[in-house]
This record gives C-alpha cells, sequence and structure tokens, in this order.
C-alpha cells in the first residue's frame, strides 16, 4: 500500500508545472521543433564500387543464312505458251539441263519454211551454174553474144548469194526452235519459279531463279550505328546455329552504300573462305566479330538507374556520405555488365545495390564496397 500511495502521489507531481523534468529531453530540429534522434541504423544501407577503367574487347555477334555470291535469273529467249516444266524449286541442274519446254509450232513452222527457201534456192543455184556453163562454152566458141554471157554470169552470183542468205535464215530458225528449251546455262539449284504449264511468257520473263555453284556468303542485316566503330579485322567467325560444331571464317566482302527503310539496318555480305556441307543455302548462321579494344568504366547491370529520361547512376560523395544521381553515356551493354563512356569519372564511389530506396541528397550507410 504505501508503494502504491508513493507512485501516486509522483505521478500527480509529474502533472504539475515541473512536469518536463521528469521525462528525458525530445531532440529538436534546426527550426528548434521536437525530432527523431539521428541514428546510424535509421540510414539506408547500399553497396558501392570503386568506378575504373578497364581494357574492353566485346564481341559483335549476329544472325544471318547463308546466300550464293551469284544468283541467275532465268527466262525463255522467245514469247510462247509453256508446254512442260522439268524442274522444282530446290532442284540441282547443270548447266545444259532442259529445265522448260514452250509449245513449238510457232518456230517449228519457221523452221520448214526456212528449209523450203533453202531448197528452192539451191535448185536456182543448180540451174545458174547450167547457164553459165553454157554460155561460157558457146562464147568460146563465138555462138553468143557478150551481154547474154554477162546476164548468165550475174544470174550466177545472185542465186549464190540467195543460198547464202538462205541458210542463215535457216540457221536463225533453227536457233529460234531450241530456244523452245529453257537452259539455265550454269550449274546450280533452283530457288524460285514464276511460271506454270500453260502459262503465257514474254521474251525475256524471269521464270526461275538460281543460285550458282561457287562461292557462298554468310549475310548479315547489323545496325547503323554498329558500322561507326567497326571491328578492328575484316575476318569473322561463322557458326551453324543448329549445330555450334560446324565452323568456318569469313572477310567481309560487301556492305550495302543503303539503309533498309523498313528495318533500319545495313546489309553485309562475310564471303565464306570454305562451304562445310552442313552450310546449305538458307541454313542460320551465327557471326562473330571483336570490337577494337579500347578502355571505359565497367559497371554491373545493378546499378543502372533512370533519371531525367535517361540512363544514370547513384554516385556517393564519401566526405558527406550523400548520394545523387548522374547522367552518364552508356558505350554497349554485356550480359551482366555495362560499359560508360561518359558520366562517371575514375575513382568514384557508385552505388551498386540498394538504389531504389535512394533520394537525391539522401545520406546512406555502405554495407559493403565491391572490389572491381
Amino acid at each position: 500500500m504505501s508503494i502504491r500511495r508513493y507512485q501516486g502521489a509522483r505521478t500527480v507531481a509529474c502533472l504539475g508545472f515541473a512536469a518536463l523534468a521528469c521525462f528525458p529531453a525530445q531532440a529538436k530540429d534546426d527550426a528548434g521543433q521536437p525530432g527523431p534522434t539521428p541514428s546510424k541504423k535509421s540510414l539506408a544501407t547500399v553497396r558501392t564500387a570503386k568506378a575504373e577503367r578497364s581494357t574492353i574487347a566485346a564481341d559483335l555477334v549476329f544472325t544471318g543464312d547463308i546466300q550464293a555470291q551469284s544468283q541467275v535469273n532465268v527466262a525463255f529467249r522467245n514469247n510462247g505458251k509453256i508446254a512442260v516444266r522439268l524442274v522444282e524449286v530446290g532442284d540441282h541442274v547443270t548447266a545444259d539441263q532442259v529445265l522448260a519446254k514452250l509449245d513449238p509450232q510457232e518456230q517449228r513452222a519457221n523452221l520448214n519454211n526456212a528449209q523450203a527457201a533453202l531448197t528452192s534456192a539451191e535448185a536456182l543455184l543448180t540451174q545458174a551454174k547450167v547457164n553459165f556453163k553454157r554460155q561460157e562454152m558457146l562464147l568460146s566458141s563465138g555462138y553468143t553474144t557478150r551481154p547474154s554471157y554477162d546476164d548468165a554470169e550475174q544470174q550466177l552470183r545472185t542465186t549464190q548469194a540467195s543460198v547464202e542468205s538462205a541458210k542463215a535464215a535457216l540457221g536463225t530458225a533453227q536457233e529460234q526452235f531450241s530456244y523452245t528449251d529453257l537452259k539455265a546455262g550454269v550449274d546450280g539449284i533452283v530457288l524460285s519459279r514464276s511460271f506454270e504449264v500453260g502459262q503465257v511468257v514474254q521474251a525475256g520473263q524471269t521464270v526461275l531463279t538460281m543460285a550458282e555453284d561457287g562461292p557462298r556468303d554468310a549475310v548479315f542485316n547489323v545496325f547503323e550505328a554498329v558500322l561507326a566503330t567497326p571491328p578492328e579485322s575484316k575476318q569473322v567467325e561463322i557458326t551453324l546455329q543448329a549445330d555450334p560444331k560446324v565452323r568456318t571464317v569469313g572477310t567481309v566482302r560487301e556492305i550495302s552504300p543503303s539503309v533498309d527503310a523498313a528495318s533500319g539496318t545495313v546489309r553485309v555480305k562475310v564471303g565464306l573462305k570454305d562451304t562445310p556441307a552442313a552450310m546449305s543455302l538458307g541454313a542460320i548462321v551465327i557471326g562473330t566479330g571483336k570490337f577494337r579494344p579500347q578502355t571505359a568504366i565497367v559497371l554491373p547491370w545493378s546499378s543502372l538507374y533512370r533519371w531525367e529520361n535517361g540512363p544514370a547512376v547513384w554516385v556517393r560523395d564519401p566526405s558527406s556520405g550523400k548520394v545523387a544521381p548522374r547522367n552518364v553515356t552508356i558505350d554497349r551493354y554485356s550480359p551482366n555488365t555495362i560499359a560508360l563512356s561518359g558520366g562517371v569519372e575514375p575513382g568514384e564511389e557508385v552505388v551498386v545495390a540498394g538504389i531504389q530506396f535512394l533520394r537525391p541528397g539522401q545520406t546512406v550507410a555502405v554495407a559493403e564496397e565491391i572490389a572491381r
């Protein structure tokens, strides 16, 4: 009872004018208002890393496909109606192989007319030769006149010219008749066709596209920005996507001078030194080239932050312990790191973990500094 009476008296006393003396004094801020007492335990804890320049030589990797260095557009040399088609897409054909045929009715008629014309011209030539021979004998005996002899000679020369002309016409007709058979003229593989039996085609109209046998290219569509700092060497390692064990090397032989409007890429052709059998036309391949070695600030992906609509990192001031966002320029991305070309100087302390809890000017505690 005495203890309770003592506690009650103390409580009443504390409710008086001297109540402030009965409780611990509270901390005040700069404005003189009560506030929480600063404690190291209340600071945000982050991990940092020292920014250092490193030499990097990243790989340039793109996916492309195998194409022939030379493609041939095949067309008939005559107008006509297609009578026979003898190949399909993907077939390998030889230079003299017949791929399709036109209906040769018109060409056959022209050939027959040329043959008949030649026969007629040869008959007239035989008659002219006999007549000239007779006039020559009569002139030597004095039984004909000189004008008659000259006429016979002129007739002979005319018929001889007619025979030569008829032979040339026959050769042309035979050639035109041979054009009813479509031949590629080169060995290769049929890539596409655009005709069917019964279709009427014009002379020179492409009906087949062929990949000529010979050297092959690995063709890649590369973003234009990559070509601003091209790889150190023109040599590219080529790997078959379906079987990475199949490898070869190639050399950049052609870069398109224009940018594709649809994709914003530039076509690059890499000539293969040797073409493995598994790298057939259309096979998907992976090309790897190496950039020129250069120095850059390399940081973990976790340090990347977005600030003012651009990439940034948080930089900690060691003297005050405060952090601030810093916009940076990214040179390239890697699977686990980023390479900076500007925005951070060597020796600065960059936050690499805990950036989601930060605000500009905040004082933070460092849990661990990651050695680079």
